[in-house]
């Protein structure tokens, strides 16, 4: 993007934008969709997600092409502190998510489309939603298919998004699934803010519960996660993180002096 204020960690940019300006920017583009205003392709980036995408292109590729992407990890955030490189502040997707939708409901309208997971989250997710923003309109959702799917059915998805006329649409699948499905589809959704959000579906169902906040504000989420999914979460901890660390300092610190 022109003039983006990010740093690249390990060839993928981190913006240093703080939530309230991701937020504000956000809005401003669904306040002026009409004038064909530049679509919000939101992400997270967390030390598992930049090393997969180190041999995924595909994944690699739709983080780079995202107009956001957030240091969704504690990781990210301290690498960056301990190599010099300025990225900005730790935003979950949970963090972005509920800024988002409070402050729409603040301004009194919306239109919110949730696609990605099981139809026994979206119908939790729709109960919440009606309590929590009540002036906003849940104005539909999908539970597509797992694995892949043709495209006649990927073309029929897309238009029952497009038919509900939503400003945000939330995606809700395990990465990098959900960022290479938005990067590959979101010129084809007439949608102001695509959101990749994966777990915050289960969080805010309540389905899989998310961290006691202490533990989130310590930057030890990670924590939690692994001791209540460790068969989902162990790769991330012992394989990711550690690879994380050992090319972050090759690249950012050994390569950068010799």
């Amino acid at each position: 993007m022109e003039s983006r204020n990010c740093s690249y960690v390990l060839g993928i940019p981190v913006d240093r934008k703080p939530l309230d300006l991701a937020i504000s920017e956000a809005i401003q583009v669904i306040r002026v969709k009409d004038n064909k205003q530049e679509q919000v392709f939101f992400a997270c980036a967390n030390p598992h997600s930049i090393v997969v995408a180190q041999n995924d292109k595909q994944f690699r590729e739709a983080l780079n092409n995202a107009s956001t992407v957030v240091a969704d990890g504690a990781g990210v955030t301290l690498m960056g502190k301990l190599t010099g490189l300025c990225v900005g502040p730790r935003i979950t997707g949970h963090d972005y998510f509920n800024g988002l939708m409070s402050a729409l409901n603040s301004k009194g309208s919306g239109r919110v489309f949730f696609f990605g997971s099981t139809q026994k989250v979206l119908d939790l997710i729709h109960r919440r939603f009606a309590r929590d923003y009540p002036a906003l309109t849940f104005c539909g959702s999908i539970s597509p298919p797992f694995g892949e799917w043709p495209e006649k059915d990927n073309e029929r998805m897309i238009a029952e998004i497009n038919q509900a006329l939503p400003d945000v649409l939330w995606v809700g699948m395990t990465a990098p699934k959900q960022e290479k499905w938005i990067a590959a589809n979101r010129y084809k959704l007439n949608v102001a803010v695509i959101g990749a959000v994966g777990a915050v579906f289960d969080f805010y169902a309540g389905t899989s519960p998310r961290a006691p906040e202490l533990m989130c504000k310590l930057g030890i989420e990670w924590l939690y996660r692994l001791l209540k999914e460790p068969k989902r979460m162990w790769r991330r901890n012992f394989i990711s993180t550690p690879a994380f660390i050992f090319l972050v300092m090759r690249q950012h610190v050994v390569l950068r002096q010799s």
